[in-house]
């Protein structure tokens, strides 16, 4: 280990010499020439002027015999400048480097560029999507989008270990000013989560997310439509401004009960017409697991429907193996033109405030009605039962499930002909996605 001079520094520094003070260093003035004062006793700290009058802390030592300079940082207030207590921290941290027996220039020059080295927003952003979002989420496109839309433009091109959680504060708060308070809540979870992986993968050390809360209270919906009005909306969709692609995924989504990603998403390949059997596979369900579902005879119909639009959805090509084909390349429509093409024909369709999830509660709401069992509603939505029973329960229920979507499908079918009863709507929490 290097043992360093009893006295290594002070005694070889020529040049004038002063009491390192405020005042006294806002008195030096410029000179033609660059020059140099250092602290009285000769500490190794001093202020090289410049013929501009910019003063610079710098620290001048010796290692193995040879004199070496180091800059500290340029003198003054506000951003990337260095107070004079600054400096003092910074001569201290070094000198006990040298003691150490490291050279303190060498690591500072080290630590520069592993900074410029360190990730910036935008790298770690790609770097959760490609590594955590994409092959365990099924929404990681709507993460992705939120994240290039809202996050990249604000933080993207700071380091990601500099960011704090006054600046996440910041991203949210601009979000709620441009009036999408709900928005702000969505980009915080999405940006905690990436902040939280970045931690669990050793990326940083610490998280800025940290007791940050919800820029605004939400208030759960829990609209389930009555009959009049699924009779108002199914027929109003014939009257939207939508692809057939889209009204009939609308319609395929009222009569299944599935999510909405789950059915825009849904290929040829997992549907079994003979059967009767739709097997959504674990990689597209919310809870990671494989979910069969019963097609009823009004689902089955639904099918004959959209097989019979695929030749025109992208004429002179073979039909996609999607069900609900995008127009631009090899991949399905997405969950949020199914729901901006909802919101923007309300109007038209003749039902207020309407969203893709309430067809999945409105399904739901009717079976429960129809004296269906709550297990089995839940069993047919597909929701996680994290009981122990639930966990290592292999049967899943299907005659059950069948027999409720078959009940649910002919209640649909009658509303659809306008001949169903007048039913009161009961609301059900449980029903949330």
């Amino acid at each position: 280990m290097y043992k360093p001079y009893p006295n290594p520094y002070p005694m070889r520094i020529k040049g004038e010499t002063m009491r390192m003070t405020d005042v006294g260093i806002r008195k030096l003035k410029p000179k033609t020439q660059r020059y140099e004062v250092w602290e009285d006793g000769r500490t190794g700290l001093g202020v090289r002027g410049s013929p501009k009058n910019r003063k610079t802390f710098v620290y001048m030592y010796w290692r193995k015999g040879k004199a070496r300079r180091m800059t500290l940082g340029i003198y003054g207030k506000g951003p990337n400048k260095m107070s004079l207590v600054d400096a003092n921290i910074k001569h201290a941290q070094a000198m006990k480097v040298l003691d150490e027996g490291r050279d303190p220039a060498n690591e500072t020059v080290e630590a520069n560029i592993a900074e410029r080295g360190a990730e910036t927003v935008t790298e770690l952003v790609e770097e959760y999507l490609e590594k955590w979002a994409k092959p365990n989420k099924s929404s990681a496109a709507e993460d992705e989008r939120i994240l290039r839309k809202d996050v990249i433009p604000v933080l993207g091109q700071r380091k990601a270990k500099d960011i704090t959680r006054r600046d996440i504060i910041s991203l949210l708060d601009g979000i709620v000013a441009r009036g999408a308070p709900v928005g702000a809540n969505r980009t915080l979870a999405i940006i905690r989560r990436v902040f939280s992986w970045a931690v669990e993968s050793d990326i940083l050390g610490t998280t800025p997310c940290v007791s940050i809360k919800r820029r605004s209270k939400e208030t759960s919906r829990d609209r389930a439509l009555k009959d009049t009005k699924i009779h108002t909306f199914w027929h109003g969709l014939a009257k939207a401004q939508m692809t057939e692609a889209v009204r009939l995924a609308l319609k395929f989504q009222l009569a299944t009960a599935q999510r909405r990603g789950e059915v825009v998403a849904a290929e040829w390949s997992e549907l079994d017409r003979d059967k009767g059997l739709w097997t959504i596979p674990a990689e597209k369900t919310k809870n990671n697991k494989i979910h069969i579902a019963p097609l009823s005879p009004i689902a089955l119909n639904l099918l004959d429907s959209i097989e019979a639009i695929a030749p025109e959805t992208k004429p002179g090509q073979p039909p996609s193996r999607f069900l609900f084909p995008s127009l631009i390349g090899d991949k399905p429509i997405t969950p949020r033109a199914v729901s901006r093409a909802l919101s923007t024909n309300l109007g038209l369709v003749g039902v207020e405030n309407v969203t893709p999830h309430d067809l999945r509660r409105s399904a739901a709401t009717s079976m429960s009605a129809l004296r269906v069992e709550r297990f089995i509603v839940s069993k047919v939505l597909n929701h996680t039962d994290t009981t122990v029973t639930g966990i290592y329960d292999q049967y899943e229920y299907f005659d059950e499930k069948r027999a409720a979507l078959e009940r649910w499908g002919r209640k649909l079918e009658k509303v659809i002909a306008g001949n169903s009863a007048p039913s009161k709507v009961v609301e059900l929490a449980e029903h949330r996605q």
